[in-house]
């Protein structure tokens, strides 16, 4: 049997996905995330690479500041006007056009739709491949009991 890569324990082993991490963990850490499946099942790892192939970061692009000021400008809008449009207020449209405030993938959507620009890009993981070790030694689970 091999140990649980959260709290060390040797017992049966499920995968799981555990705040974006794929870890083989026991039944009783599985709680803490999804169950993928049982380890036996995904010993061949290619099922957990495509599992977690999948998964992809949004983030803003750089400039979206100027962009969102100049198409505002572009379409003869105050910021008062502009902020009623996207019903949100004329304090965050002021914070954002200044780069005091990073606006929710929520606001930066309905800027996106209302100009017909883009602001969000998809950034795919970084996969990084770790070996599995066997742990000689203490865990954090070790020092607790």
């Amino acid at each position: 049997m091999s140990s649980c890569d959260l709290c060390g324990k040797e017992s049966e082993l499920f995968v799981a996905n555990i705040e974006g991490s794929i870890v083989h963990s026991c039944k009783n850490c599985c709680r803490f995330g999804n169950v993928i499946g049982k380890f036996e099942e995904f010993k061949s790892e290619i099922k957990i690479k495509k599992y977690a192939e999948k998964e992809n970061t949004e983030t803003l692009i750089e400039n979206y500041s100027e962009i969102i000021r100049k198409e505002r400008n572009r379409k003869g809008l105050k910021q008062d006007e502009l902020a009623m449009k996207l019903n949100v207020k004329e304090s965050i449209i002021h914070k954002i056009e200044n780069g005091q405030m990073v606006p929710s993938l929520d606001i930066a959507r309905k800027i996106e739709k209302f100009f017909g620009i883009k602001l969000i890009e998809n950034i795919p993981d970084i996969k990084i491949n770790l070996e599995h070790s066997e742990m000689k030694g203490f865990t954090l689970g070790d020092i607790i009991k």
